[in-house]
């Protein structure tokens, strides 16, 4: 049970799966016409722009795959 709470084999890829899912829904709903090219694009940059942030977000604090926080001896 604590597995599902904490996200399983998920837990560090849910940013991304969202951000995926959310650009392929606004693609499709461009196909089908329910959007404009601009409404897409819109939601495109932004789930992009989240994509990325996380994506800097884990590799700030880190020097060489080592945390940098952890004090060395």
């Amino acid at each position: 049970m604590n597995k599902i709470i904490k996200g399983g084999f998920l837990a560090g890829h849910r940013t991304y799966i969202i951000s995926g899912i959310g650009i392929l829904s606004a693609i499709g709903a461009y196909m089908v016409g329910d959007t404009d090219v601009f409404t897409m694009l819109q939601a495109i940059f932004t789930l992009g722009g989240i994509y990325f942030l996380r994506k800097s977000s884990e590799t700030k604090g880190k020097k060489n795959g080592k945390n940098s926080r952890k004090i060395s001896k």
